[in-house]
């Protein structure tokens, strides 16, 4: 079905004379990636003789000189993915950064990099969406990617996420086993949003499986900060949670490394994201729930750099077939996303071994975080883990949102036990609860 439907698309491209080619629509790897270090896509090059000329353009909440977290990441990936595919990043990168999520900052962005030739333009902050949608009408010959967001067309503009909530829950498991070794099970997490958002949701209930899956009585108090990066604000949260629940260990879904820096000020522990930060905080950061966005970022400029028109000339108008879809969506079975190194040093015994486990289970697709079957351990003598899956219903803490306000559900059960994940429409798009054990401040 797969090699009909592409010899169809072939053969519309060459009627309409656009040649594009180089896409995936669901992962540029296929390895498991153990241990967090990024994947390498060198096989992937440039289609011959198009990377002369080519540009592509950012679009940047936070600074491209950022030395950790979310933007960092995101520049790092792009940088990495133009390198492996024969294109300069002096030259052939065009950035504006520090943009708001403010509808006009950003058009005005999309035309900065558009004037200067830009061929593909990423968009990496979720509120850049309505301008990026309408931009990518106005230009139609430009290829337009957005992250974290739902919308797209079916010529020029799509979307990439991915199962983040998957490489939370190993995070967790780090969390949640020192959360053991120090006798507290109070853990915080200093977030963005979240139930106004599936993508926050999601990522502190995959990180509260993870830790309740080796210490049943952990507790995950979130605060909440209401944007996604503000490192004032953040730092107030995280020392919050600290002096208000004793916690032990701080998590987090905001861009910079200030909760961990907080932790380790106050004699705690934590766990980043977006990128890995020991360098930070060496003596309280344990691992982090990262990206390695330079997986999607090859496939998407390798896509783009392979569609042209009959002059030859770059024509991002394909962009989306070439990708073989509108929405790009890949986890840890891809590399694309994954726990950074765990910090040897402070973590807890044997949690890299319950961590590599884990992984490995996602990997298969033989399981996944929010099914109903619940994960625990059984640890040797000699360090080798053996992962017991338990039917159990995956139940909610009994509220969720509705029409803006917080309401008791009529039916906490949100997975019957043995019941099948969550669906990915839910886990993207509509999640709207916490698990139970998590506590919102």
């Amino acid at each position: 079905m797969k090699k009909l439907l592409a010899l169809a698309l072939a053969a519309a491209m060459s009627l309409s004379l656009c040649a594009c080619g180089g896409g995936n629509s669901s992962g540029g790897s296929t390895s498991g990636n153990a241990g967090g270090s990024a994947p390498q896509q060198g096989s992937a090059t440039a289609p011959e003789g198009e990377s002369d000329g080519f540009k592509v353009g950012a679009i940047y909440i936070n600074s491209q000189n950022d030395t950790a977290g979310y933007t960092f990441q995101h520049h790092n990936g792009i940088t990495t993915a133009m390198k492996n595919l024969g294109l300069d990043p002096a030259t052939d990168l065009l950035i504006v950064d520090n943009v708001k999520e403010d509808y006009t900052a950003v058009s005005n962005a999309v035309d900065t990099l558009a004037n200067q030739g830009a061929n593909i333009i990423f968009g990496i902050s979720f509120g850049y969406i309505d301008a990026m949608n309408d931009k990518a009408e106005d230009y139609p010959d430009i290829a337009f990617s957005h992250a974290t967001g739902y919308m797209s067309n079916d010529t020029n503009f799509n979307n990439y996420f991915g199962r983040i909530y998957q490489a939370r829950y190993l995070a967790g498991i780090a969390a949640g086993m020192k959360s053991l070794e120090i006798g507290n099970n109070a853990i915080g997490y200093v977030a963005a949003y979240n139930l106004e958002y599936a993508e926050t949701c999601s990522g502190i209930n995959g990180f509260a499986l993870g830790a309740q899956s080796v210490n049943p009585d952990a507790v995950i108090y979130v605060n909440k900060i209401d944007t996604w990066g503000d490192e004032n604000l953040e730092r107030q949260a995280a020392q919050a949670l600290i002096d208000t629940y004793h916690c032990g260990v701080i998590s987090q879904h905001c861009d910079s490394a200030q909760p961990q820096l907080v932790a380790a000020e106050n004699s705690a522990f934590g766990c980043g994201y977006n990128s890995d930060m020991t360098e930070q905080a060496p003596a309280a950061h344990l691992t982090s729930a990262i990206w390695h966005w330079n997986v999607y970022y090859e496939t998407a400029i390798h896509a783009a750099m392979g569609c042209t028109d009959q002059n030859g000339k770059v024509d991002g108008s394909h962009f989306v077939d070439a990708m073989g879809g509108n929405a790009y969506y890949a986890g840890l079975a891809e590399g694309f996303v994954d726990a950074s190194p765990l910090n040897e040093s402070i973590a807890a015994p044997n949690t890299q071994a319950v961590m590599d486990a884990v992984r490995e289970l996602i990997v298969s697709g033989s399981w996944d975080v929010f099914s109903g079957v619940k994960l625990s351990y059984n640890i040797g003598e000699d360090g080798s883990v053996e992962v017991v899956q338990t039917e159990a219903p995956l139940m909610s803490n009994g509220y969720e949102l509705k029409d803006g306000e917080v309401v008791e559900m009529a039916n906490p059960e949100i997975v019957p036990a043995g019941g099948p994940s969550v669906d990915d429409g839910v886990i993207k798009g509509s999640m709207n609860y916490n698990v139970a054990g998590v506590v919102t401040g």
